[in-house]
């Protein structure tokens, strides 16, 4: 009994032994796979990322910044190539008068009550020569321009540069040539917020201390959302033609640039113009929204922006408008999505992933004094934005809406709108001048002026010109539905047009008097254009146009009948210039 009891604890205790070898190897196990796993979590981490995260807009800042910089390249072009006969020594409403007159109004001082009144750079240069300093501040914004689009790179230095000078231009243009002109206030505030994407001084595409501020990139989409709102707006409560849906029945003829689309889609069948026209509405007022539903819906907001946009570019010329309302639309995508656009392995695509490894390891750098304060500067660029936003918000909201306007001086935040009502008919301004002594005489033989772009010969194609600009074209539109009472610089052209100037004349197509003597009178003559229709006998002969006259827009003048009109204006009498373009 005793041995059998012996032998019975024996057991007993080899198998307690045996257990806690067991749980000790247990252990050992379990604790050996927990620390397997961390070390390949580890290794996970350590690993580079194959594939761009989002979330983040390191190249989003790039395809901004080049965005931005190719609308100021064109925009520097057309002030390098029209602003001295617009705003020149020479031209039709000289800038230097205006300041002048600004500097007249604020007590005869140039201080800050004229930079406020009108902030421009012209004030501290010299105004011996001012088609120098056009043309000098026109030269430096296209070379900055350039070396952003070229390199994708720049700091607030050049942006800030880009900005003032063009502000500089804008600013000292008389109302003459800023009619309805929404795209210049489009591109202040547009280029005010690219100052805020970039480092200091730094020059680096990727510039690994200077992350894209998530606060700028929310400014550029909030930009976005005013544009279209307001566009779409001011259509509701414009013109009846927007709410019956039969708008587009006449835009694209009646445009203040058709282009050669513009001849063809004008002719499309009734019930596509009223889905374009349903589909305008639908772009402009409800996709917005999508802006705040997440990063899906606002990268498919920022797409159907961007192609309504490439359809407005197709089918018509208003200037680099629509290719400067892209801009804020590329916002809405992150790096994953823009990726695309960047070589794989190499430059900035390569450096971001390597940003994003990093994060992902943990191993982001500590922010610096530098970055603490750059944050401080995009909070407040924020609370600026929302606070200026206010007054266009209450615009937005109220149903005596304005668009195109400015409610602070320099343009920080705007509101927009486009074609709140549409022209019916399409009518236009003809000048013509003879060399008949006697305008009354019904053997003169009157001769056409041809403008660049707007319309006038009818066999002369409509032209493709967008995202360039001819302002002189643009503004002719406007007279043909004013009279010459209203728009007094027609008269202004018409004596320019007698004395064969060579400056006016350079923002012609075509004088009928180069190489002769210039016309002893001058006239304009109103007619209404309509497009031929494609497959007619009309078109068959060549003939984009079809027109009817309406009756005299302006009488026939001559240099000396308008001596009186061009002194009680204060304008230089103009003087003889033989065989001169």
């Amino acid at each position: 009994m005793a041995a059998s009891g012996e032998r019975a604890e024996s057991s007993v205790r080899k198998r307690r032994v045996g257990s806690r070898r067991t749980e000790t190897e247990t252990d050992s196990a379990v604790s050996g796979g927990v620390e397997g796993k961390h070390s390949s979590s580890d290794a996970e981490k350590e690993k580079p990322l194959l594939s761009l995260q989002p979330g983040t807009f390191w190249l989003t800042r790039i395809v901004l910044l080049r965005s931005v910089a190719f609308i100021y390249f064109v925009a520097f072009s057309v002030a390098y190539n029209q602003n001295k006969q617009l705003i020149g020594e020479h031209g039709l409403m000289p800038c230097k008068s205006y300041l002048r007159s600004v500097k007249r109004y604020v007590g005869g001082k140039i201080g800050m009550a004229a930079m406020a009144y009108t902030p421009s750079v012209l004030w501290f240069l010299d105004w011996s020569d001012m088609d120098a300093n056009l043309d000098g501040i026109a030269l430096l914004g296209m070379a900055l321009s350039g070396f952003v689009l070229v390199m994708g790179m720049a700091n607030m230095v050049i942006m800030l540069t880009l900005w003032v000078l063009y502000h500089s231009l804008v600013n000292v243009i008389d109302d003459l040539l800023i009619v309805c002109a929404g795209w210049e206030s489009q591109l202040l505030e547009t280029g005010f917020l690219a100052i805020f994407l970039c480092p200091v001084w730094t020059l680096s595409q990727v510039p690994r201390r200077c992350p894209p501020s998530l606060i700028c990139i929310w400014t550029f989409r909030w930009l976005i959302v005013r544009i279209m709102l307001g566009a779409g707006l001011i259509k509701i409560r414009g013109d009846k033609c927007w709410r019956d849906l039969t708008c587009m029945d006449y835009h694209y003829e009646t445009q203040p640039v058709p282009n050669p689309m513009s001849y063809y889609m004008h002719r499309s069948p009734w019930w596509f113009h009223r889905f374009e026209t349903l589909s305008n509405h639908f772009v402009e007022l409800i996709v917005p929204f999508f802006t705040f539903l997440g990063r899906r819906m606002c990268m498919v907001n920022g797409a159907i922006q961007i192609l309504f946009q490439v359809v407005l570019i197709v089918s018509g010329n208003l200037s680099f408008l629509n290719w400067l309302t892209i801009v804020p639309s590329l916002a809405c995508f992150d790096d994953a999505s823009l990726g695309f656009l960047f070589r794989s392995g190499a430059g900035a695509k390569k450096a971001v992933l390597e940003i994003q490894s990093e994060d992902v390891a943990g191993r982001t750098p500590a922010p610096t004094k530098g970055m603490l304060i750059r944050r401080v500067v995009n909070i407040s660029l924020g609370i600026l934005i929302g606070y200026l936003s206010i007054p266009v918000l209450m615009n937005l909201l109220s149903s005596r809406q304005v668009m195109n306007t400015s409610f602070d001086p320099l343009r920080i935040v705007n509101t927009y709108g486009a074609f709140g009502s549409i022209t019916k008919e399409r009518t236009e301004v003809i000048f013509q001048g003879t060399l008949s002594p006697d305008p009354k005489d019904p053997e003169a033989l009157w001769e056409e002026y041809q403008f660049m772009c707007k319309p006038g010969d009818v066999y002369r194609r409509p032209c493709l010109l967008s995202p360039y600009h001819y302002r002189l074209d643009w503004l002719m539109w406007f007279a043909a539905f004013q009279t010459y009472e209203q728009s007094e610089w027609v008269i202004h052209i018409a004596g320019r047009l007698l004395s064969n100037d060579s400056t006016v004349l350079s923002l012609l197509d075509h004088n009928p008097f180069q190489g002769r003597d210039p016309p002893r009178w001058v006239r304009g003559e109103h007619f209404r254009y309509r497009f031929s229709q494609p497959g007619s006998a009309s078109a068959a002969q060549g003939k984009w146009w079809l027109r009817k006259r309406i009756g005299a827009y302006f009488p026939p003048v001559n240099l000396e009948g308008l001596r009186g009109y061009f002194q009680s204006r204060n304008w230089p009498h103009p003087h003889i210039q033989q065989n001169r373009k």
